[in-house]
């Protein structure tokens, strides 16, 4: 007896979700694609928000900048939920081995008194800097009305809170997780003077109405001249004083920042090239902000790298801007 065996194949009735489909054409559809697109609700709402009368639910009025389609603006990473924890947790694997290294060896509790005293006052209160980004990152995740956009400001949210933790972990291992080093950081970032510009600019931008305006702020400007200087150039200098080891415990953030710019650099050149309207809007935001934001940092840079290298990282991110036709007010680029 013989056995022929054949086979048939099966075309699906539909290729993807209907909304996917009619956005990028009845075809196969990445995850990326059926995860991120045109999932929010848009019409049929039954009342206003009562805690914002003036705005519908999902409400593009929200921001002062207007954009066509805000799905034109997509994540170069293309992550959506399940790409993004899979390529974070991989990065936390990493630093998790740095860290336990360092409190496995008492690392930090060998540097000298000094060198601990300026972790604490000149490092750690940058904790209290990560849960505001948390914040303002949170309430744009909120207020967008793309989820490509929502996602991307979301999941830095969480980011910043993970960043503000492994800073309060720093402080523990150079107490011996007493929580003596937290109170003393604390006690900086609230009292000491070097700190209240920050402080205020932090307290500043969770009042600011406009959610793009927020993440301008937040994501460009200030991480724009805060990284660079804390995690490269206050780096060496820390090195330079025997404190080599700490570099270990901020590796997590240097690679992060150059992670968080591959999407804050496409959102910005979409958004200033959509129109000349946006890009006057945002001009002016950089304008009243940016001098801010170095203010701010001035003082840190003082007691530590030196305004010399402020300055360098200022005059980096007036050639980020330049590039998407802005321009720093303090340097040009």
């Amino acid at each position: 007896m013989s056995i022929e065996i054949k086979t048939n194949s099966v075309e699906p009735i539909r290729q993807t979700y209907g909304h996917i489909a009619r956005r990028f054409g009845d075809k196969p559809a990445t995850r990326y694609q059926e995860a991120s697109f045109d999932l929010e609700a848009k019409t049929n709402f039954h009342y206003r928000p009562q805690w914002d009368p003036d705005h519908e639910l999902n409400d593009e009025r929200r921001t002062a900048l207007r954009m066509q389609d805000w799905y034109a603006v997509t994540d170069p990473r293309q992550f959506y939920y399940g790409a993004y924890v899979g390529n974070r947790a991989k990065m936390q694997e990493a630093a998790e081995t740095s860290y336990s290294f360092c409190d496995k060896r008492n690392l930090l509790t060998q540097l000298p008194e000094q060198t601990q005293k300026q972790l604490l006052r000149l490092l750690v209160p940058f904790r209290h800097v990560e849960l505001g980004a948390n914040m303002n990152n949170s309430k744009a995740a909120g207020e967008a009305t793309a989820t490509t956009v929502s996602q991307m400001h979301i999941y830095q949210a969480m980011d910043r809170l993970g960043i503000g933790q492994y800073l309060s972990r720093i402080a523990l291992m150079v107490d011996g997780t007493t929580g003596a080093g937290l109170d003393e950081s604390k006690g900086y970032w609230m009292d000491d003077e070097l700190w209240q510009p920050m402080r205020q600019l932090v307290e500043d931008t969770l009042v600011v109405s406009d959610w793009f305006e927020v993440s301008l702020v937040q994501n460009i400007l200030m991480d724009g001249l805060l990284y660079p200087l804390v995690y490269e150039k206050m780096d060496e200098w820390l090195a330079a004083q025997g404190a080599q080891d700490v570099s270990m415990l901020t590796e997590f953030m240097r690679d992060w920042f150059k992670d968080s710019q591959r999407w804050t650099n496409t959102m910005l050149k979409v958004v200033v090239a959509e129109s000349e309207s946006n890009r006057d809007q945002l001009q002016a935001w950089v304008d009243q902000w940016e001098s801010r934001v170095y203010d701010a940092l001035k003082p840190v840079a003082q007691a530590s790298t030196g305004i010399e290298a402020l300055d360098e990282v200022r005059a980096q991110l007036a050639t980020r801007l330049k590039k998407v036709n802005l321009q720093s007010q303090g340097v040009s680029a």
